[in-house]
């Protein structure tokens, strides 16, 4: 029986009793039958041609084409696998089964290139997964089947390619500008072959260092290159079509800048050094050593060296980049110098040689017996008036009185501005009384009381403290009366002593307004607020008795009595 032909069977089955004799009775009953499956059918290729096409900016790992074969097996036994059998085929190309479909994948294997082959031709064969050992090696044809698979590259516009990705070029510092860098070159891979024109980066080259010729890519310098300021400079040089400008294609240009001895060795630090007064000659005083910012290909090599006249100071050289300064003579002074500059000239081994003058300086201190520094020449000078310590004290001191002068000065000054207790509105001594109408003359005398001037008891009567807040801490003490005709004088006075001896008074200083005019006077008051009801009773001929000062006014009161009289 075959499967593939025909998978299921009904059978129809009877029994019957009596040995089946005639009068018997019978039963039937219906049997189905499925047929397994067997793995005996090979798989065939339905067409044994495959006709596909791909971009040939086709990425690796990409699918092209799927190619599909049959098998009548069922499950397990239909399970297939591709395998490609040319050797043009297996470089360029892969196929995989895809286990939903049971379709053979075939994808990039490496990048293809229109303008090298167009096209590639191989055979691709399948097979069961799993075979069964009684099939193999029946009669039939093969357990396996083939095709031949055809695949045509497609053109595309491609991007220029550059020669060498990335490009290393050197050039030596301090080339004049406009010197030879290097080359780079790009072609079109297509085959119209299509020119191309170069462009620097300029977000890759922001001090505009180099320039680039955009027929024939001959990167030359724009500026002198310094090798210590930066050894390597990279850019980035863009390839461009011409007639299809967004084709463009972008490479790494390395450029290391070589050494070139241009600079001269100096100290490696600031150097200040001390003799002893009492030194002897030979004496170590100070090791220095050099630096150079050149790179010299076998090493730096300094040399040293100072006047041989110098009668103070000789050098050695210790032939390891550094050199002792040693003294030649004994007894400095600080008297004589306190302070030597010595030059020192190093040199280099390179080429060519540079060489640089730096000064060490050499100052004259005392030491005690062991050599140790007790003072040098600053604080000796110092020593003969004042100390550095006690010339800041004193600095400090007289900043700090010059502050406290300032601020006593600022407080004196917001004290007089300050407003007094007493305005001159509330002054009985200044107390002008101003109406605004016309009134009755000098009859209307209601307004002010001009009785409170000339009697103090009426303002010291229940009057408190204006300067302070009143506070009942003593019983309250009623000023003594001031006797009439009393004197100005003995009444401040006593006002003086009453105030110093107030224990209710403030301990600091206050105003206190004694508001008295006085009594006495041969003229009393000379007010006219109340002269109406005593105008015709006064007697003015004492003022010319006063002399030239009053002798107007006298001539007004004395005509007036004599028109009055008349």
């Amino acid at each position: 029986m075959d499967r593939e032909t025909k998978e299921n069977y009904q059978v129809v089955i009877q029994a019957k009793d009596m040995a089946g004799q005639m009068g018997g009775l019978s039963g039937t009953t219906t049997v189905s039958i499925t047929l397994s499956d067997e793995n005996d059918s090979p798989p065939r290729f339905a067409n044994h041609t495959f006709r596909l096409s791909t971009l040939e900016s086709a990425e690796v790992g990409a699918a092209i084409g799927r190619i599909k074969a049959n098998d009548a097996d069922l499950g397990r036994n239909a399970e297939m696998q591709y395998s490609i059998v040319d050797r043009d085929g297996q470089d360029m190309f892969t196929i995989i089964t895809d286990q939903n479909t049971q379709e053979g994948l075939i994808r990039v294997k490496r990048p293809l290139d229109y303008e090298r082959k167009r096209t590639y031709s191989f055979k691709v064969e399948v097979t069961n997964t799993y075979l069964d050992p009684r099939f193999i090696y029946s009669p039939n044809p093969p357990f396996k089947d083939d095709a031949m698979v055809r695949i045509a590259v497609d053109d595309v516009d491609e991007s220029p390619v550059f020669s060498r990705n990335p490009y290393i070029i050197e050039v030596h510092e301090d080339t004049a500008a406009g010197s030879l860098v290097g080359v780079v070159s790009a072609k079109d891979p297509d085959a119209d072959n299509n020119p191309v024109k170069y462009s620097i980066d300029r977000h890759t080259d922001l001090e505009r260092l180099f320039n680039i010729d955009s027929v024939n890519g001959t990167i030359t310098t724009l500026k002198a290159l310094d090798r210590e300021m930066s050894k390597w400079h990279n850019i980035s040089v863009v390839a461009t079509e011409i007639s299809n400008p967004r084709q463009t294609t972008r490479v790494p240009v390395f450029i290391r800048v070589l050494d070139v001895n241009d600079n001269a060795p100096e100290f490696a630090m600031y150097y200040e050094t001390f003799v002893c007064e009492n030194v002897k000659s030979g004496q170590l005083i100070q090791t220095i050593s050099a630096v150079d910012t050149d790179e010299p290909l076998v090493g730096h090599k300094f040399v040293f060296s100072i006047s041989s006249s110098n009668p103070n100071f000789t050098i050695v050289d210790n032939e390891d980049n550094t050199a002792r300064i040693l003294t030649r003579r004994g007894g400095f002074s600080r008297r004589e110098m306190n302070t030597y500059l010595l030059p020192v000239v190093i040199s280099d081994n390179d080429y060519p040689i540079q060489s640089s003058t730096s000064t060490l300086t050499v100052n004259v201190c005392a030491c005690d017996s062991r050599g140790n520094m007790q003072s040098c020449n600053t604080e000796a000078l110092l020593s003969a008036g004042l100390s550095t310590g006690a010339l800041v004290a004193i600095l400090l001191c007289v900043i700090i009185l010059l502050m406290i002068v300032v601020l006593f000065a600022a407080l004196r000054r917001q004290q007089r501005k300050k407003e007094p207790l007493i305005i001159s509105k509330e002054d009985v001594r200044d107390n002008v009384v101003s109406y605004n109408d016309e009134g009755g003359g000098e009859e209307d005398t209601q307004a002010f009381d001009i009785g409170t001037l000339r009697n103090p008891e009426v303002m010291e009567a229940n009057k408190l403290r204006r300067d302070i807040i009143p506070e009942m801490l003593f019983p309250f003490r009623r000023t003594s009366p001031i006797k009439d005709n009393a004197d100005v004088r003995d009444f401040i006075h006593g006002r003086l002593h009453e105030n110093d001896s107030d224990p209710t008074a403030p301990p600091y200083d206050s105003l206190a307004t004694y508001a008295y005019e006085g009594s006495g006077s041969l003229a009393e008051s000379l007010s006219s607020l109340e002269s109406g009801a005593t105008e015709g009773d006064q007697e003015y001929d004492y003022l010319s008795n006063w002399g030239p000062p009053f002798k107007k006014l006298a001539d007004m009161y004395i005509e007036k009595d004599i028109e009055r009289e008349t």
